[in-house]
């Protein structure tokens, strides 16, 4: 038998060229692209964040939408291991995170009694997460069984992103940063204090509820593809606020970029750092974001703004 016969029956049949294809559009760049997109939402949640409370410690996850999606997770999973599948299929394990986050920010908001006393509204985000905590854990006490998947939920996971997630993700960061810098006058406006703000004659209170939507969603939309990702929405806008002077337009347009670049980097260190073996994301990310964060609090640049 020729040995042209011979690679033909066995080399061109298996398509190598269609296999690299195959993992370079379908695997590897769908999770590229989702990871800068969740880094970007997760950017541009932590600067409305910080500025709407006007606290430099705020994150994305501060008014319960962690623990809201991981219990929404958890929900979803212990219903289809007793006897549910069907709601599982229906809803799914991204669906329920994104309900779960977004069922956090609300109870957080009828807890706080509306949306006009930022202060209660910390308060009841700091609660909503205790409670919603304790019954995370009340869920893995029952079922032991759930641990692995919540963990894994807990500790982030870009490896199955696809193209529809991107998709979603994608119009969803469209729409977050056009209504942000519709609203960025009143997150500017609060820069200067609340009473000053007030005295513009700006209706602060519905734009602060729209404010606190726009955070809602991208944090939603966010965790609902890849868990919950520490320190990316705490970190970025810090990275950039220097180079934004105060503007916040700016400020929010370079934290959309740089948590995107930041949680996409992270991505790439936790698959090449103990390869073949991939860590999770979240672990990267709080060693990072968590380092430099510490590296501005020994230098004093983090402080609370009065």
């Amino acid at each position: 038998m020729a040995l042209g016969s011979i690679l033909g029956s066995t080399g061109v049949d298996w398509h190598f060229a269609d296999a690299n294809r195959t993992i370079l559009y379908e695997i590897r760049l769908p999770r590229s692209i989702g990871a800068y997109l969740a880094g970007a939402l997760l950017g541009l949640a932590g600067a409305i964040a910080q500025s709407l409370f006007r606290n430099p410690l705020a994150d994305p996850y501060l008014l319960g939408s962690a623990s809201g999606a991981l219990l929404g997770v958890g929900i979803i999973l212990c219903l289809s291991y007793v006897g549910e599948p069907s709601l599982i299929t229906l809803i799914g394990i991204n669906g329920g995170a994104f309900i779960g986050a977004l069922f956090g920010v609300l109870t957080a908001l009828l807890l706080a009694g509306g949306y006009k006393s930022s202060l209660r509204l910390l308060l009841s985000g700091v609660v909503i997460g205790v409670i919603f905590g304790a019954a995370n854990s009340l869920l893995t006490f029952v079922r032991p069984d759930l641990y692995q998947s919540l963990q894994s939920f807990m500790l982030g996971n870009t490896a199955l992103i696809t193209w529809n997630a991107t998709l979603l993700m994608g119009i969803a960061l469209v729409i977050c940063v056009l209504l942000t810098l519709l609203l960025s006058p009143v997150l500017s406006a609060l820069s200067l204090g609340e009473n000053t703000a007030r005295t513009l004659g700006l209706p602060l209170d519905q734009l602060r509820l729209l404010l606190i939507a726009v955070l809602a969603l991208a944090t939603g939309f966010a965790v609902a593809q890849t868990g919950l990702i520490a320190f990316v929405g705490l970190a970025a806008p810090h990275l950039v606020r220097h180079i934004s002077g105060g503007r916040q337009r700016a400020q929010l347009m370079l934290s959309t970029i740089s948590g995107g670049i930041l949680l996409l980097g992270s991505d790439l260190l936790a698959r090449s750092l103990f390869a073949p073996m991939e860590i999770p994301v979240g672990i990267i990310t709080a060693v990072l974001g968590g380092s430099y964060l510490l590296f501005l609090l020994r230098r004093g640049q983090i402080g609370m703004r009065k």
